[in-house]
């Protein structure tokens, strides 16, 4: 029986398949991310280096002797890979379970190919079940909780979380996300939030799923 830590090994395995010789790539944050890592330092002699979405992935990539680069430095990145906390066939994506959504939306925004990379459980026909994390500067934290209220999410203050550029996350509970581009935006637009873990409108390119019958990929 292969356990969940084997299936993200063997997707993070294949997304190495899609990175470009002599590129500087993307890296998400997170367990399955970790695992990418861990493939990729094998093969750190052909690519240049990377831009990490977190702190915690710059460490990691570091630690294996791979140069991690500024977002600004590296310009536009051929190839993201990540993971999600829920992904729907559409590609549709929840993230931001780590914390880092808003650097990780930053980066594969500037990604010509965003690789989902995640174990079967995570594939789901509506999001919403896993909370909706919202990254908020802390000074509107009341003002957006009431407005997330209103669209009828239950908001939660992620309690002695602050995120890597300062700020605060509100976890949004019971909502069910039929039209995630229309709810991204709609997000976005409530003054004092940085971004939300909605990623529709820049959704996944290739998933790869992890399943005890071997790695399935999908597209759009």
């Amino acid at each position: 029986m292969m356990s969940q830590d084997d299936l993200k090994r063997a997707v993070a395995k294949a997304a190495i398949e899609y990175v470009p010789a002599d590129c500087i790539v993307g890296v998400g944050t997170g367990s399955t991310a970790n695992f990418f890592i861990d493939e990729l330092a094998k093969i750190r002699h052909k690519i240049r280096g990377a831009v990490a979405s977190s702190e915690a992935s710059a460490k990691r990539l570091q630690g294996h002797g791979i140069e991690v680069l500024s977002l600004n430095e590296a310009g536009d990145l051929p190839v993201y890979v990540d993971g999600a906390d829920e992904i729907t066939r559409h590609m549709h994506m929840v993230k931001g379970g780590g914390g880092a959504l808003t650097r990780e939306k930053i980066v594969a925004a500037a990604s010509k190919k965003f690789i989902c990379v995640c174990d079967a459980s995570k594939l789901v026909d509506v999001l919403g079940k896993f909370p909706l994390p919202v990254e908020v500067i802390p000074m509107a934290r009341s003002s957006v909780a009431r407005q997330l209220a209103a669209l009828g999410g239950q908001p939660k203050l992620r309690e002695g979380y602050t995120t890597d550029n300062g700020n605060i996350i509100l976890d949004v509970h019971g909502l069910q996300i039929m039209n995630p581009v229309e709810l991204e935006s709609a997000l976005d637009h409530i003054a004092g939030v940085v971004t939300n873990g909605l990623f529709a409108r820049r959704a996944a390119d290739v998933l790869l799923l992890g399943t005890p019958e071997g790695v399935k990929t999908m597209t759009a």
